[in-house]
């Protein structure tokens, strides 16, 4: 019997970041199921609006043989080309990845002509970093859809604000386990980082934007190290251009000696060194709406402290995976991180996380898919 049709939409490898794995993984979940496509971007965003580098060929690990890089997001005629190739293909059904309205205008006329079911995937409803007509963008482009997965109850609440009685399934971001190459102990780990063996590790890791709340565990830092003289604060990833108003922040603290920062996007092939050399994974988010960086804490097995915003309570059980803390609240922070060294919770959470896996595995989210086929 043959299998239904599936095309995917979304970033895939050589593209850098979160919903570029995300949507590597995906397909080799559902592929295990369906006969699936995946349509990929031959320009993704404009040089003039992302001056960064977008791809990173360092890993090929996420490496999807089959991808198709179709779709140019600026430039209209392809989207009607691209809009006919797919239907040319007769799926079953289309899966979007919906994350910032910049794609609103290439979304809505691949959705407009895609004569398939169309789902959209829902990592925010609404971007991290609001701006005029975003919500209109989201709202003409998303009611093109005929189901949704969203993977928080705050994109759900959002989502019901554009769109009445939507067709919606509410799951929790699955774990990123692709990036465990290889078995590292912690003290292998800190050896290729150059960190200390005896060390509490604390790990910040990511962009690092205005709204990950990363100056208030900077600031928590000096009251951890009053009460644990060996926790020092890992700091992985790229700054932008606040960088020089961080590092200014971590002389400020006093306990510089205590803060590691390693700048600049890590690649795939690293990302396993930082977690594996870690104690415990911290996100002081002021908001967020999920977090690939907790299910990537839980691939690794590390408990997590994490702000009570957003989509985050819904994948850290306060007290059993991790702690919960009100965000902007650097004493909070700090108490959370001494009570999870004091009271030796990590063996209890790494075993709380192992249990919990089918709740966030790639299974799971197959079903879901399942339920809106």
């Amino acid at each position: 019997m043959a299998k239904e049709k599936i095309v995917l939409i979304g970033p895939v490898y050589p593209y850098k970041g979160g919903i570029s794995h995300y949507t590597g993984q995906m397909y080799r979940a559902l592929a295990k199921k369906y006969e699936v496509e995946l349509v990929s971007y031959k320009m993704q965003y404009p040089r003039i609006l992302f001056h960064k580098e977008q791809k990173d060929y360092s890993n090929d690990t996420f490496k999807i043989d089959k991808a198709q890089f179709l779709i140019n997001t600026a430039h209209p005629f392809n989207w009607f080309c691209t809009a006919n190739r797919i239907n040319r293909l007769k799926p079953a059904a289309v899966i979007i990845q919906w994350w910032h309205p910049y794609f609103a205008p290439c979304y809505q006329v691949l959705c407009r002509m895609i004569k398939a079911k169309k789902i959209f995937v829902c990592h925010n409803v609404f971007p991290h970093e609001r701006f005029p007509m975003d919500r209109l963008l989201a709202q003409r482009t998303l009611k093109k859809g005929d189901a949704f997965i969203v993977q928080s109850k705050m994109d759900e609440d959002d989502l019901k604000t554009i769109i009445r009685n939507p067709i919606c399934q509410r799951t929790v971001h699955p774990t990123y386990n692709a990036f465990r190459f290889h078995e590292l102990t912690k003290l292998e780990a800190r050896e290729k980082l150059g960190l200390s063996a005896d060390k509490k590790i604390l790990l910040f890791f990511g962009f690092v934007r205005e709204y990950k709340g990363l100056k208030y565990l900077i600031q928590a830092i000096p009251r951890v190290v009053s009460r644990h003289k060996d926790v020092e604060l890992l700091i992985a990833g790229d700054f932008g251009e606040d960088q020089a108003a961080y590092m200014q922040l971590i002389q400020e603290t006093g306990v510089s000696d205590h803060i590691c920062v390693q700048k600049g996007y890590m690649p795939d092939s690293e990302v396993e060194n930082y977690f594996f050399a870690s104690d415990l994974v911290v996100l002081p988010y002021i908001s967020a709406t999920q977090s690939g960086v907790i299910q990537m804490a839980f691939g690794f097995e590390r408990p997590v402290i994490s702000t009570n915003v957003g989509g985050l309570p819904d994948v850290v059980t306060d007290g059993k995976t991790g702690y919960l803390v009100e965000p902007e609240n650097e004493k909070e922070l700090a108490d959370a991180v001494i009570r999870f060294f004091e009271e030796n919770k990590e063996a209890e959470f790494t075993e709380n996380i192992r249990k919990e896996a089918y709740r966030f595995s790639w299974d799971r989210m197959t079903e879901i898919i399942d339920s809106l086929m």
